[in-house]
């Protein structure tokens, strides 16, 4: 007698979620340390997050604080949307205690994936319409000197994102 079994792993929006929550983690660090951003708008970002993580059009998206006249980070953290099995699901935290973020406005930045990119134009209307986040066209801040942290990612079911923190010198 013998038996085969095959598994079938798909990536569902309660993965996305998860993995949302651990970028909701980060946020409300950066609440406690820093004030911003507030917490109705982290859930947004959360939801949005796990939404375009769900379909595969998730880029990257960038969290801190900017220089609105230079249009510069100050203070970055950075998702990287990124698939396959080799991926480490790590704890949230570990953010920079003392950046001086005086008068910055908390800021967020989204790039889509190719395969958002491949879609018909009214179909990336339709995806950008259902996030609870409206995003406006802006050019990308920079991040010029300074440092970049890296070694954190969230990761369920062969999807994830891996995270780097920057702060300017």
């Amino acid at each position: 007698m013998t038996a085969s079994y095959a598994r079938s792993a798909t990536f569902t929006l309660t993965d996305a979620r998860y993995i949302g929550a651990k970028v909701g983690a980060d946020l409300r660090q950066l609440n406690s340390l820093y004030g911003k951003p507030v917490h109705t708008d982290i859930d947004n970002y959360v939801e949005e997050v796990a939404m375009l993580l769900k379909d595969g059009y998730l880029g990257t998206v960038d969290f801190g604080f900017r220089d609105t006249g230079s249009n510069a980070w100050k203070l970055r953290l950075r998702y990287r949307a990124t698939t396959g099995g080799h991926l480490v699901d790590t704890r949230p935290g570990s953010l920079p205690r003392s950046a001086d973020i005086t008068g910055l406005d908390f800021y967020s930045y989204v790039t889509y994936s190719p395969a958002f990119h491949l879609l018909a134009t009214a179909d990336r209307d339709r995806v950008k319409v259902a996030l609870p986040v409206r995003r406006t066209g802006a050019d990308a801040p920079t991040a010029n000197a300074g440092t970049t942290q890296t070694g954190r990612s969230y990761a369920r079911n062969g999807t994830g994102v891996d995270r780097d923190v920057y702060q300017a010198q």
